[in-house]
């Protein structure tokens, strides 16, 4: 025979939470369980990132109190050959030794023999020491010289020697060249 569920109790609360299944009540606190686990990581969240602000608060605080005190602080004046001295060191610096080196070494041919490059970088001039075995190679060289982009035509002779006690009897020649803007 099949069962007839028959009640004649009043409705109430108790009653129809007697009535509700198993799974729902398994899904319910599932729900919780969830609702309060998303509750505690957002506010553990909304803690780390209150924290970090407080830090970086802390840092700008440190910078703006630095460069306060940095700005207040009683300038020391430089003596002007100081800052000749600091001047000429940084134009010696920033002398372009690598544009320098290129234009050298694809105009030296092996006939000529550098024995001294000395820049000046106040007037952007190179002065080239250099020896080779006859005045053709020299003249060639000079030409080599003024066809370089960084030099252009303004390489000049300075003046040139034979060494006669020298049993090779070599020309030694120096130049100057110019190198920037004309």
């Amino acid at each position: 025979m099949t069962r007839l569920d028959i009640d004649f109790a009043p409705p109430n609360w108790r009653r129809s939470l007697h009535r509700v299944p198993v799974w729902a009540w398994c899904i319910g606190a599932l729900g919780v369980a969830l609702a309060v686990t998303a509750a505690y990581s957002g506010s553990a969240a909304l803690q780390r990132q209150q924290a970090s602000e407080a830090q970086l608060q802390r840092a700008q605080q440190r910078v703006l109190a630095a460069t306060q005190g940095a700005v207040s602080a009683p300038q020391t004046p430089i003596a002007p050959a100081q800052a000749a001295a600091v001047n000429a060191a940084i134009l010696q610096l920033n002398l372009p030794w690598r544009d320098l080196q290129d234009a050298l070494a694809s105009a030296t041919p092996p006939a000529i023999a550098l024995l001294a490059l000395e820049p000046d970088a106040r007037k952007r001039v190179l002065k080239i020491t250099a020896e080779t075995t006859n005045s053709d190679a020299m003249v060639a060289y000079i030409a080599q010289l003024k066809q370089q982009e960084l030099f252009g035509t303004r390489v000049q002779l300075l003046r040139h020697e034979i060494n006669a006690l020298d049993p090779n009897k070599p020309l030694r020649f120096q130049l100057e060249a110019r190198w920037g803007t004309p």
